[in-house]
């Protein structure tokens, strides 16, 4: 009995063995190609980075961080600002840290804070900085730029891309008198197409701010426009 279990199970091995290497490639002839599609558009995100900071004011002594918040925070509501659109970028107080007030000459060392900002045009920026404290602004930069549609963009720019893929892989086989069929797989790179116009440090009137370095500006100068680019891999059966 035993011999007869071991007999079948040695067959069972030989014909799985042998079905393995029977299977045929459904796809003996292929062709890989890339595709990609690229767009330019103009960012109606900007995110503005604005550094406050205590000062010492002649005939009134130092004007408080509590104060300079709660004006600059005055002056984005009166220009329109929605409160969701400022948030804190960086704080840094000194609560009466003993070591650090011996180490300075002054009793108090003088706190800041950074807020950033969400707006949509350069208009908005340019009425904030009228409003802006000139004592206590220390720098108005913006820090990056994106769009309100990059997810949809991006949608539309892959199926591009795709659609490039397979017009490309047409003409490829045709050459060579092959016929394009199924796309066997497609390969989607990660997502690192963005590139947006950074600012290191950009300011305003007082501030340094230009409109004729690629900002929205009264006479119709727009922001860099952000390049957006995919590239896919795709590979077809040849027939």
């Amino acid at each position: 009995m035993n011999k007869f279990i071991a007999v079948c199970m040695i067959a069972l091995v030989s014909m799985k063995g042998f079905a393995q290497s029977t299977v045929v490639n459904p796809y003996p002839k292929t062709i890989t190609v890339s595709g990609s599609a690229e767009l330019e558009v103009v960012p109606d995100e900007i995110y503005v980075l604005v550094d406050l900071k205590e000062y010492e004011k002649k005939g009134s002594g130092k004007i408080s961080l509590d104060k300079i918040k709660s004006d600059f925070l005055a002056n984005c509501r009166s220009i329109g600002l929605a409160d969701s659109l400022v948030t804190i970028a960086a704080y840094d107080g000194f609560n009466g840290n003993p070591w650090i007030k011996k180490k300075s000459k002054k009793q108090d060392l003088l706190a800041s804070i950074t807020y950033q900002i969400k707006f949509t045009n350069s208009k908005k920026m340019d009425e904030l900085v009228e409003k802006l404290d000139d004592e206590a602004t220390q720098n108005f930069r913006i820090e990056r730029t994106s769009h309100s549609k990059i997810l949809e963009y991006r949608k539309q720019l892959k199926i591009q891309a795709i659609k490039a893929a397979k017009e490309k892989a047409g003409y490829l086989a045709a050459a060579i008198d092959e016929q394009v069929g199924a796309a066997v797989t497609i390969t989607e790179p990660n997502d690192v197409e963005v590139q947006p116009y950074r600012f290191s440090q950009v300011s305003n009137v007082g501030y340094g701010y230009k409109a004729g370095e690629g900002l929205v500006s009264d006479q119709g100068v727009d922001f860099k426009k952000m390049k957006l680019r995919f590239e896919v891999s795709v590979v077809f059966a040849l027939k």
